[in-house]
């Protein structure tokens, strides 16, 4: 096994020097290839600049950009001399940019274009470290001056790749000796994620946190080489960035192009790939826009579509039951089962196949003729997604993990998917669900999710607090969420413990900024948000009783009692404008970070039901006892 990523990507670049690493859109909109000879040439050459400037093995490396061929190139360069990068999207606000740049100590920091250079020299008063700026894209003399004006020297990508191959030629040696240097432990980033209090915290991750989960997701996700992965993720989350590393270590390669349905669809179809990793929001469009497109066609072609999705439908569920192929805890009455379901799956699988020649086949010709699969990541994917794509033919498997796990814990193998589960954990990974006490349960039984193993983070950076915080006395990580075993020990998840809201896009929302936020209002008592899995935060709001029936006395709003108050017009819209006024962005709230629909509950929450003996709200009690109420939120 490889010790390093570097020494893996010049395995790699070895063994298939002239198969294609990466396609990226042209100027004229086709997509370009660049080998796996050339690719690792040119992380050799920035290898070489960034020694030439001066930049030492342990140094942190900031990278705020968005997925494009620079970032790989870059990360494998910085990895190759013994730094790590410090990863963000060009959507970070200023504020996590002040915070993560100068905890992490950088005084190096790549941007992806001239708009990322000026935000980060605009906090200049915050990144007192700060010592060079590396662009890729080309900055103009504004950039340039304004380097100047702050004492932070602005470098431009292609200038870089010139003097490091400069440095390479009179240091022949040099880089392939740091690269050797690499070690399984050494720090390959620091990727920062949220904390309980919205302040991000850094997960520090080693070479052997990565390499480790390679050996065995290349068989459950199986590529050849020179096939081809579309990527349209944030490569600074740990999702993407992995789902990278196991293409590389295939020696496919990986073809960059955006999150957008009409850009997606088009360039499916000038790529052809066999394999997309995405967030659940990517295949909800897919899906939305095949439904979409149905209904404008109308007619009698969207009736036979709706007719032969419920016939697929109904045939995959009746063949999941009779094959074993949904998630079970117990005895599941198989022979019972073949009995009764056998001759209706018999009766409707012609139908199916007639579905699939007259419909599917449309469907999965837009993904084109190679397609094998998709990756679901970063949130859970809806039931009614999962089961679409299943029942029509394109197989999309989805996996778990977190941040501090590197991130993978466990993934349907594509070959042989179950249903209703996110597969079993991956080798190197152990998984436990235990109860309140600590107690391992048997299967079917729900609890805590604990993961022990070498994919588990190194801890947080300069958070020692923290790190202990969720590391059980035996060792084992807490992840947060709540799950189950099937009989064959696949994972099941069941919703989540800790606080931290995965929307379905992947964004990660810390509620309790927000909830504080909401209940500056006089007519706010208590509130939580919700929207786990979701494409929006919901948030429940338990009303202030006295101000409320004030405001309604002052409003001369008639109410027979205080339920069918909370029901009227005028206070729905009083509570969607204090909604408004407090969570926006003039407040310092992300777009996905604000209330897409709230509900109004009459019966303030009590300890020992929705509160701990603490006063704390109890989240995955509110999830259960308000089940009803927060999936008309949705």
């Amino acid at each position: 096994m490889d010790q390093t990523l570097p020494k893996l990507l010049r395995r790699i670049a070895c063994e298939h020097p002239d198969i294609p690493a990466q396609y990226s859109r042209s100027s004229d909109g086709s997509f370009a290839a660049i080998t796996y000879r050339e690719l690792y040439s040119i992380v050799l050459d920035f290898a070489g600049a960034l020694i030439a400037c001066g930049i030492e093995r342990g140094e942190h490396i900031g990278l705020i950009s968005d997925n494009r061929k620079e970032w790989l190139q870059a990360d494998m360069a910085i990895m190759a001399i013994g730094a790590a990068d410090v990863p963000r999207g060009c959507d970070a606000t200023e504020r996590d940019l002040a915070y993560i740049l100068s905890f992490a100590e950088c005084r190096t920091v790549i941007a992806e274009n001239p708009a990322q250079v000026r935000k980060i020299l605009g906090l200049r008063k915050s990144l007192l470290q700060l010592r060079r700026l590396i662009c890729f894209d080309p900055c103009t003399e504004t950039e340039q001056q304004l380097a100047r004006d702050c004492g932070v020297e602005l470098l431009q990508w292609t200038d870089m790749l010139q003097k490091g191959h400069t440095f390479r030629c009179d240091h022949e040696t040099q880089i392939e000796a740091e690269i050797e240097k690499g070690q399984k432990d050494d720090i390959a980033c620091i990727i920062f994620t949220s904390g309980t209090t919205g302040e991000p915290k850094g997960v520090m991750l080693s070479y052997g946190n990565f390499i480790t989960q390679l050996d065995e997701l290349v068989e459950r996700i199986y590529l050849n080489p020179g096939e081809r992965a579309i990527l349209v993720l944030p490569v600074w989350h740990a999702f993407e960035r992995l789902c990278e590393y196991v293409i590389l270590v295939q020696a496919a390669a990986l073809c960059y192009s955006k999150p957008v349905g009409s850009i997606l669809l088009a360039d499916f179809q000038k790529l052809n790939p066999h394999l997309i990793p995405a967030v659940p929001r990517v295949f909800e469009s897919i899906y939305d826009g095949v439904f979409r497109a149905m209904k404008k066609t109308g007619g009698i072609a969207n009736v036979l579509f709706k007719f032969f999705v419920n016939v697929a439908v109904a045939q995959s569920r009746l063949e999941r039951a009779i094959f074993r192929q949904n998630a079970r805890f117990g005895n599941d009455h198989i022979i019972l089962k073949r009995i009764f379901y056998t001759l209706p799956w018999l009766l409707l699988s012609p139908l199916k196949a007639l579905g699939g020649v007259l419909v599917f086949s449309k469907i999965r010709a837009k993904l084109g003729t190679n397609f094998r699969g998709g990756i679901s990541g970063g949130g859970a994917l809806p039931p009614n997604i999962d089961e679409f794509f299943w029942a029509i033919g394109v197989n999309i498997v989805e996996g778990y993990g977190l941040t501090e796990t590197a991130p993978v814990i466990s993934v349907r193998p594509l070959r042989n998917p179950t249903f209703g589960t996110v597969g079993s954990a991956i080798r190197g990974v152990a998984v436990r669900i235990v109860d309140e006490s600590g107690k391992e349960l048997p299967p079917g039984c729900k609890g805590a999710v604990q993961i022990k193993g070498e994919t588990v983070m190194k801890g947080y950076y300069r958070r020692a607090d923290l790190t202990a915080a969720v590391m059980t006395a035996d060792g084992w990580f807490d992840t947060g969420d709540i799950g189950m075993f099937t009989v064959d020990r696949q994972i099941v998840l069941r919703g989540r413990k800790k606080d931290t809201i995965v929307l379905r896009g992947g964004e990660n929302v810390e509620p309790l900024p927000i909830e504080m936020k909401l209940n500056e209002s006089p007519y706010i008592a208590q509130c939580i948000v919700v929207g786990q899995d979701q494409r929006y935060l919901g948030a429940l709001i338990i009303p202030a009783k006295e101000p409320l029936t004030a405001y309604a006395q002052e409003h001369h709003i008639d109410s027979d009692d205080y339920e069918d108050l909370l029901h009227k017009t005028e206070i729905q819209k009083l509570f969607e404008e204090q909604i408004q006024e407090l969570v926006s962005g003039k407040t310092g709230f992300k777009m996905f970070e604000r209330i897409g629909k709230f509900a109004l509950l009459a019966k303030p929450f009590e300890v020992g039901v929705e509160l701990s003996a603490k006063q704390e709200i109890m989240r995955y009690k509110i999830a259960e006892l308000y089940q009803k109420e927060i999936s008309s939120l949705f």
